[in-house]
């Protein structure tokens, strides 16, 4: 295994003493997997907050073998990819629900959106893709509904004693007020990806679309949220284009075109997204999650 300082950090930040647990496990679920499923294992890919490695099955079929801490959105990716059944994301293989361990179809030729120079042509493509992974959610399956996301928020204004800390308070206080409205039970549930941005759909010769998604994450919501991940990718990198204002504008009228929602409305998703996840991003001391705040001043200024 070749473990990274950062996906060391990551596990140990976000899962604490389990996580370190895993970590020493992790050899031992790796040789598990091998034998269960007869599999070659590979280099990793880049690591994040799972691993992630390439595996060549016995009859020579390539793969890519997942696996992941014990935590609720391992068993939904797992539960989405079943649903999904390889419409519109890659297919699962195999699953180890007990070891949170799954095997995953290998994408061919696996290149990533963000690998297209057209903005426009990306937008359309993931379009495309998203629209072909929306389905009603049956309620007895282990998705994870966007409103235990959004509930993180709750904590918010009391770290910061009743006020906004590093957040700015025009958009905390947007988001306060669109969400009652955006998460209002009755709205129309349906099972989304939850993180589908331009590192997560893949070029994949199988497809007549010619691309699959990757990563799902198994979010029960309306389906406006899917939005906005894409509006903040490529992560960084978008705030250095020179047009990135016009570039944005432009990618809401074709989300609005094709998902036939109002431009001022997904906008506001995105916003929100913004908010939340700025403070998935901002540690105990307040620092971190600018990057998703600067994209929040960038999607208030686009003219919609």
């Amino acid at each position: 295994m070749k473990l990274t300082d950062t996906f060391i950090r990551n596990i140990c930040h976000s899962f604490g003493a389990e996580g370190q647990r895993w970590l020493t496990d992790l050899p031992g679920l790796l040789a598990g997997a091998a034998r269960r499923w007869d599999l070659s294992l590979g280099e990793p890919f880049l690591l994040s907050y799972n691993y992630v490695c390439a595996a060549t099955r016995a009859d020579g079929t390539p793969a890519v073998l997942k696996i992941g801490v014990p935590n609720r959105e391992i068993l939904s990716e797992m539960t989405a990819l079943r649903l999904f059944a390889g419409e519109g994301a890659c297919r699962l293989l195999e699953a180890d629900d007990e070891n949170y361990t799954y095997l995953l179809e290998r994408l061919y030729p696996g290149d990533m959106l963000v690998t297209l120079p057209d903005d426009e042509a990306r937008t359309h493509i993931a379009c495309e893709v998203m629209t072909r992974l929306w389905r009603p959610a049956p309620p007895e399956l282990p998705f994870i509904p966007l409103t235990s996301w959004f509930g993180e928020l709750d904590k918010l204004r009391p770290a910061y004693g009743g006020g906004t800390g590093p957040f700015p308070r025009w958009l905390v206080e947007r988001v306060e007020a669109l969400l009652p409205d955006f998460l209002y039970p009755s709205n129309p549930q349906m099972l989304i990806h939850g993180d589908f941005h331009h590192f997560n759909i893949l070029s994949a010769a199988r497809s007549e679309l010619g691309w699959l998604a990757i990563d799902p994450k198994g979010v029960v919501c309306p389906v406006g949220y899917e939005v906005g991940p894409l509006l903040i990718n490529p992560w960084d990198d978008l705030l250095k284009i020179d047009d990135v204002l016009a570039i944005t504008e432009r990618r809401l009228a074709i989300l609005s075109e094709h998902l036939r929602l109002p431009r001022a409305e997904l906008r506001d998703w995105g916003l929100c997204h913004c908010l939340l996840s700025a403070w998935w991003d901002t540690d105990d001391t307040g620092q971190g999650g600018q990057y998703p705040l600067d994209c929040a001043e960038l999607l208030i200024r686009a003219k919609i």
